[in-house]
């Protein structure tokens, strides 16, 4: 079974790798790379759902009609926010912004937020398309927003995220304990099991 990642991030695709590795399934993982590259995709979605579709779906032409293409989609929902940034979370400062203008915003918006009224969490989406298949996986990670950064690790907002099962930041934790939590490594574990019964 082929899995093509509708992604040019080597970070998800090794993370992808080792966990159906770990899992001893007989898929073998490859870059969008492999099939010409990652199509430009313009992310009209509202939902990461959506999103994650879209991208999986705009993949799957350039590829063997009996492979599988796999896309995700992430981001942070703020409870005070309304769910925002969401869908947005990586334009959310605008188009060109980069992460540290997202975070400035956020902070911004939440000036004066007390902490009980802080609670936020990183949600990821896979979706799975082939032949007769379109599946949706999606993870959690609950957790509070801080009034400041804290850590040089991660990326994104992860300076300002404590997951509940930590009093540090996913931009203070180790790799491999962000792994075990994540909203992602969450939503990976549902693909798995999937395919293992896909593949029994």
């Amino acid at each position: 079974m082929k899995i093509y990642l509708a992604s040019g991030n080597e970070h998800k695709l090794r993370e992808l790798r080792a966990a159906l590795e770990r899992a001893s399934l007989p898929c073998e993982v490859l870059s969008a790379n492999e099939i010409g590259g990652m199509p430009e995709v313009d992310e009209t979605g509202d939902t990461f759902e959506a999103n994650a579709l879209l991208k999986a779906e705009v993949l799957r032409p350039q590829g063997a009609a009996d492979a599988f293409y796999l896309a995700d989609d992430s981001g942070i929902e703020i409870d005070h926010l309304e769910g925002r940034p969401g869908v947005r979370s990586a334009r959310y400062a605008g188009e060109e912004c980069d992460d540290e203008a997202n975070n400035d915003r956020v902070l911004e918006e939440m000036a004066g937020v007390p902490d009980e009224r802080r609670g936020c969490r990183f949600r990821c989406v896979l979706a799975l398309v082939g032949e007769g298949l379109q599946e949706t996986f999606s993870g959690a990670c609950e957790g509070t927003l801080l009034h400041q950064r804290r850590g040089a690790g991660g990326f994104g907002y992860d300076p300002l995220f404590q997951p509940d099962e930590s009093p540090r930041t996913f931009a203070e934790i180790s790799p491999e304990e962000k792994a075990e939590v994540s909203h992602r490594a969450r939503a990976l574990a549902l693909l798995v099991g999937f395919l293992e019964k896909k593949l029994a």
